[in-house]
């Protein structure tokens, strides 16, 4: 299974998202789409899996939910918008990690690309930085990879070129 990961696209889906995430089989999207043209544009082109995030209206909630827990080719992934990261972790996704025990945890929120391992509660954490446009990141990434039989491997992270500003008019 291979997988495109993304976050924070705020409203933009840059057409390069598409030709990265073409080889894919699913795009996770951990929150913060911003528009329901972002998720019907992802939806259409694949299988999307994805949560809403804190700029998501009702629009979107009504479509994706506030977190996520599912097994993809045996591992156990959990996916919530805000989570933090290993040793700081947002306390509602750190109770749910605990008690979900995931291999694999996955969020958004920071816009800032991270995969490192937990070695205490024994998962691996990412966050594939931000997609779009808005926010303080200098650099729009996201990352790919692919589970099979348990195993996660292959992880690239992708950049799409600077954040620029949105344009008037």
């Amino acid at each position: 299974m291979r997988i495109g990961l993304l976050s924070d696209t705020h409203g933009l889906l840059d057409s390069a998202v598409l030709e990265y995430f073409a080889e894919c089989d699913e795009i996770w999207h951990a929150g913060d789409f911003g528009s329901i043209d972002v998720l019907n544009e992802l939806r259409a082109f694949k299988r999307v899996r994805g949560v809403s995030g804190n700029v998501d209206g009702a629009e979107i909630r009504v479509e994706v939910p506030e977190e996520l827990s599912w097994e993809c080719d045996g591992v156990r992934v959990y996916m919530r918008h805000i989570g933090g990261y290993p040793g700081n972790y947002d306390r509602a996704a750190k109770r749910q990690i605990e008690k979900l025990r995931p291999d694999l945890f996955v969020c958004g929120h920071s816009h800032i690309l991270r995969v490192m391992r937990d070695t205490d509660l024994k998962l691996l954490h990412m966050n594939p930085g931000a997609c779009g446009h808005n926010g303080w990141h200098k650099m729009r990434t996201m990352l790919r990879f692919s589970i099979e039989q348990g195993k996660i491997s292959g992880v690239e992270a992708i950049e799409l070129g600077a954040r620029g500003r949105k344009k008037n008019g």
